[in-house]
């Protein structure tokens, strides 16, 4: 794997940002052997990485009998024909690994539908680099035209493709439409969150239901609707996909109705693993994003789960180095958000039920109050 380090991305957050990385690649059945990074001023425009690093890599590769570089960021077509070159193996980047995720994730028709519009997306641009052999997928007679190139037949076969797969997704999207339409006006919460923060293990807390939970990204593609009901208040509540750093553009344009769920909720639970050393720029990622969707001004209900998992480094009289995530008290951390008017919250332990009956308790006032407001004589 590699990376650069930069001034907007320092060594810290580029070590952060390869980890997540590798945890991709182990949840798509890949093992890490080793991590390349490089301080530079921006990415090299025609390799990634220096010419020295590339070298770097290359021994490394051939030592080791590597057959695969994945690289941190999204390559251009340029890049990566030039890497594969210089490298003599396959080359991946972040994008095409979280596609590959999700394509192996894809278990319903309308997930399997909005993830292969993204990798046709994805691929489109990259033709040149590769000779695809995709005319064999319908049929090559009466196919090409006089003297027509591989590369325009592939091209004109994913453009068809993509083509019809927009069509499947408007045909489908009409469908959901209409059955959110006919849920009535019960009030609508909707779990957001980074990926692997423990959504779906809240979704079944509160909804006693057995949505698929796991400690891997991505656990979480189809969006899952469950009513519940809390003391004869009934609602809906949704579990939607995870959030993730540089996020592919491909899939947020092919998931954008499966986040209607989001867009469409009365009030957001912005799940948040409190653990994780870096939590607050997950929340920016999450936060982000749903300005994206154009759900940034949501009601929103933030719980910080896996209290039990957060660990306290205490720092020595004599020690001069910043105070980081890892040696900040939990209770500082909980006396802080509280503190703050502007954004109601929680700390729990979904794996423990720690503080799940003032969650209960919290999110049925919520529903209750929103209810009232909408239905004032009811």
């Amino acid at each position: 794997m590699a990376g650069i380090i930069t001034e907007k991305q320092n060594e810290r957050l580029s070590r952060e940002y390869l980890d997540e990385l590798a945890f991709l690649a182990e949840t798509a059945g890949v093992v890490t052997k080793k991590i390349f990074t490089q301080k530079l001023s921006g990415a090299h425009p025609k390799t990634y990485l220096g010419a020295g690093k590339i070298l770097e890599i290359k021994a490394y590769v051939d030592e080791q009998e590597i057959d695969t570089v994945i690289f941190d960021d999204e390559l251009s077509p340029s890049q990566l024909f030039n890497l594969e070159k210089q490298l003599e193996c396959k080359v991946l980047d972040r994008t095409s690994l979280i596609l590959d995720i999700f394509a192996m994730r894809a278990r319903t028709a309308y997930a399997k539908t909005q993830v292969e519009l993204a990798q046709y997306q994805y691929l489109l641009p990259r033709l040149k680099r590769m000779w695809t052999h995709l005319e064999r997928q319908r049929g090559g007679i009466g196919m090409r035209g006089p003297g027509e190139s591989q590369i325009e037949t592939d091209r004109r076969i994913i453009l068809d493709r993509i083509a019809r797969l927009k069509e499947q997704l408007k045909k489908i999207d009409r469908q959901m439409t209409s059955q959110r339409s006919n849920r009535g006006g019960l009030v609508r919460v909707a779990l957001v969150g980074y990926t692997n923060v423990g959504k779906s293990t809240i979704m079944n807390m509160l909804s006693k239901s057995d949505v698929f939970a796991e400690n891997k990204l991505f656990a979480t593609l189809d969006t899952t609707v469950r009513k519940v009901v809390f003391d004869d208040t009934p609602f809906l509540l949704s579990d939607t996909v995870g959030f993730i750093r540089k996020l592919p553009t491909q899939l947020v344009e092919s998931f954008k109705s499966t986040l209607d769920e989001v867009r469409e909720a009365d009030v957001l639970m912005h799940v948040v693993d409190i653990s994780h050393f870096n939590f607050e720029e997950q929340m920016n990622v999450v936060q982000q994003t749903l300005i994206d969707i154009g759900a940034g001004e949501k009601p929103t209900y933030l719980v910080f789960n896996k209290i039990d998992a957060y660990t306290f480094v205490e720092k020595s009289d004599d020690d001069l180095t910043p105070r980081t995530d890892r040696n900040i008290p939990l209770e500082e951390y909980m006396n802080s958000w509280m503190a703050k008017k502007n954004a109601p919250c929680i700390f729990i332990s979904a794996i423990n039920k720690t503080n799940f009956a003032k969650l209960r308790s919290d999110v049925h006032k919520m529903v209750t109050e929103i209810q009232a407001g909408r239905y004032p004589f009811g």
